[in-house]
C-alpha cells in the first residue's frame, strides 16, 4: 500500500492563485497554511491508516446498534481534542469561526485520506450552519456546543423509499403533541445513522408536517438521546450493504414518534435545508479531486518504479504517460472548479454565477473521480485490480459521489433547461468568460451552442452533452489561470504541460454537443 500524503501544494495553489480566495476579506495565507499543515499531519498519521481497515471490517450493526471499526473511535476523539468539530463553528459557541475556506482545506484531505469516517463527520458543519440561520436562541443554545465539541455528530434525513430525488414524495409525518412534534416514518441511505464514536446525535429530518407537496414540509431538530437520558423512539433498521464506503454506517431509519423539535418556520422545510446545500455540494465537488488525486498518486508512484522493456520505468511509455497527465490535470481543474464557486460563495459576490458553478463543480468533480480512479488501475494493469494497492477501494467509495447531493444527470438536467429558461446564469458565466482572453474562441463556440439549445423545442436530449461542454468552458478557465499563475507553483514545469494538454480538450466536449445535437434534430 502506498501511503497517503495530502495534496496541500496543490490546494494552497488552487485557493489563491486560481479562486483568488486570497483576496477575500480576512484570509490570511499562513494562518490556512498552518491550518492545512496540522490536519495534513493528522490525517496522514491516524486517518489513512484506518483507510483500508474500515473498508475491510465495515461498520457492524448489533443488537440495534452500529460498531464502527477497530481504531475509528480513539481517531475520532483524537480528532476532537484537536478542535476540529468546532473549525467553522461561531466563536460564541465555542468555535474557531473560520468559515468556508478553512474547512475546504481539511474536507479534501479528510476525504483524501479516509472518506468513510468523513461522511460519519461531515455533517456537522452543515447542520451547525443551518442551527444558525434558522434556530431559535435556545436551540442555538442547546444544540451547538455538543455539535462544535464533537460530543455530538449530526445526520441529515431526507431520502425515503419511492422518493430518491422527488422530496415532494417524503411521508414521513409530523404530528404535534403539545408544543413539541413527533415524527413517525422511515429514511433511507443515512450516512452515520448510527454509531459508537459520539456520545449523541443529532438528526436533521425533513418530514410532512401538512398538506401535500414541497409545500407541506418542515424541517425538524431530533435527538438520538433526549434531555433526561433517555433514548429517543429513533431505530436503526439495518445498514445499507453499498459497494464502497464500507466503514460509513448508511443506515435505514425507523422513527417511531420520535420527540423532536421544528427548526425555521413550518411548511419552509426545504428552505432551511437549502440554507447549506451550496456548501455541502461545494464539500462533496471536493471529495472529487480528494479520490482523484490519491489515484494519481498511487499511479504515478507504481509507475515509476515499475520496469518494463530496456530497464525502462512505464512512466515513461507514451500511453502510461497520457494516462497520468491525463488523470492530473483533470484533478487540478476540477479542484479549480470548486475553488472557484466556494471563492464566490463566500465572498457574497455574483448569486446566479454561483448558482451554475456549484452543479458544475459537482458533475465535473464527481466524474473526475471515477475516471481518475479507473485510469489509474489501468495504469497498474494487474496490480490494478488487486485490492494490493487501494486503487479498487478509491474506485469503489468514488463512485457515489456521482450520485448523492444530486446525480450528474439531474444537474445536467437542471442546466439544460431551468438554467437556460431563466437565462441569468448563463449569462453570468458568458460575463465571467469574457474577462479571460485566452478562452475567447472557446466562448465564441459555446454560445453557439447555448443559442442553439435555446432554439430546441426539447433539450433534455442534449442534457448532458451540454453539462459537459459547459463544465469543459469553465475547465478552460481554470487551465487559463493556472498557466498565467504557473511560476507560483512548486513544480511550474509540471502546471504549464498540463495547461497545454488541456485546450485540447474543449474540442472534444464541443464535437459530443453536435454529435448528440444531431441525432435528435
Amino acid at each position: 500500500m502506498i501511503p497517503f500524503t495530502a495534496p496541500l501544494e496543490d490546494i494552497m495553489f488552487s485557493l489563491e492563485h486560481v479562486a483568488g480566495a486570497d483576496q477575500l476579506p480576512g484570509y490570511d495565507t499562513e494562518l490556512y497554511s498552518e491550518i492545512g499543515a496540522h490536519f495534513a499531519a493528522f490525517a496522514e498519521g491516524v486517518l489513512a491508516p484506518l483507510n483500508q481497515i474500515g473498508d475491510e471490517q465495515g461498520a457492524r450493526l448489533i443488537d440495534g446498534r452500529v460498531q464502527m471499526p477497530d481504531g475509528f473511535g480513539d481517531a475520532y476523539a483524537q480528532f476532537c481534542e484537536q478542535g476540529w468539530p468546532g473549525l467553522t463553528a461561531p466563536e460564541d459557541y465555542g468555535g474557531q469561526e473560520l468559515g468556508g475556506i478553512a474547512f475546504a482545506i481539511v474536507s479534501e484531505i479528510f476525504a483524501g485520506a479516509n472518506h468513510s469516517m468523513e461522511m460519519v463527520c461531515g455533517t456537522v458543519p452543515g447542520a451547525i450552519r443551518c442551527i444558525v440561520a434558522h434556530g431559535t436562541d435556545q436551540q442555538k443554545e442547546e444544540f451547538l456546543p455538543p455539535l462544535t465539541s464533537g460530543e455530538w455528530l449530526a445526520t441529515m434525513a431526507l431520502t425515503e423509499p419511492g422518493a430518491g430525488s422527488d422530496l415532494g414524495r417524503i411521508k414521513c409525518k409530523a404530528t404535534r403533541d403539545g408544543n413539541d412534534w413527533v415524527l413517525s416514518g422511515e429514511k433511507i441511505f443515512i450516512s452515520g445513522g448510527d454509531q459508537d464514536m459520539s456520545d449523541s446525535i443529532l438528526h436533521l429530518v425533513l418530514a410532512r408536517s401538512s398538506g401535500g407537496g414541497l409545500g407541506g414540509l418542515s424541517l425538524f431538530l431530533c435527538r438520538s438521546d433526549l434531555a433526561d437520558g433517555t433514548r429517543n423512539a429513533v431505530q436503526v433498521a439495518r445498514i445499507e450493504e453499498k459497494m464502497g464506503l464500507h466503514a460509513s454506517p448508511t443506515c435505514q431509519m425507523v422513527f417511531d414518534n420520535a420527540r423532536a423539535e421544528l427548526i425555521g418556520v413550518e411548511g419552509q422545510g426545504l428552505a432551511a435545508m437549502f440554507s447549506m446545500m451550496n456548501h455541502m455540494r461545494i464539500s462533496v465537488s471536493l471529495q472529487g479531486p480528494a479520490h482523484a488525486a490519491r489515484a494519481t498518486a498511487i499511479a504515478r508512484a507504481y509507475a515509476a518504479d515499475r520496469i518494463q522493456g530496456k530497464d525502462t520505468p512505464i512512466a515513461q511509455h507514451p500511453d502510461v504517460a497520457r494516462m497520468l497527465d491525463e488523470m492530473d490535470l483533470r484533478t487540478v481543474g476540477a479542484r479549480g472548479i470548486a475553488h472557484l464557486a466556494l471563492a464566490l460563495l463566500e465572498g457574497g459576490q455574483d448569486a446566479e454565477l454561483v448558482e451554475l458553478l456549484t452543479p458544475i463543480a459537482k458533475y465535473f468533480s464527481s466524474e473526475t473521480a471515477s475516471e481518475a480512479a479507473d485510469m489509474g488501475i489501468q495504469v497498474l494493469g494487474g496490480y490494478g485490480f488487486l485490492e494490493e494497492y487501494g486503487l479498487s477501494q478509491v474506485l469503489r467509495d468514488a463512485r457515489i459521489c456521482r450520485i448523492y447531493e444530486g446525480t450528474s444527470g439531474i444537474h445536467a438536467l437542471s442546466l439544460a433547461t431551468r438554467m437556460v429558461r431563466l437565462n441569468e446564469p448563463l449569462a453570468a458565466l458568458d460575463r465571467f468568460a469574457s474577462d479571460c482572453a485566452d478562452v475567447a474562441e472557446y466562448l465564441d463556440q459555446w454560445r453557439a451552442a447555448w443559442n442553439d439549445l435555446k432554439a430546441m423545442k426539447d433539450t433534455r436530449p442534449v442534457a448532458d452533452a451540454f453539462m459537459r461542454l459547459t463544465a469543459e468552458l469553465v475547465h478552460q478557465i481554470v487551465w487559463s489561470r493556472i498557466a498565467a499563475n504557473a511560476d507560483a507553483h512548486p513544480d511550474p514545469e509540471r502546471m504549464r504541460r498540463l495547461a497545454q494538454r488541456a485546450r485540447a480538450r474543449f474540442a472534444v466536449a464541443l464535437a459530443q454537443f453536435g454529435a448528440e445535437k444531431s441525432l435528435v434534430g
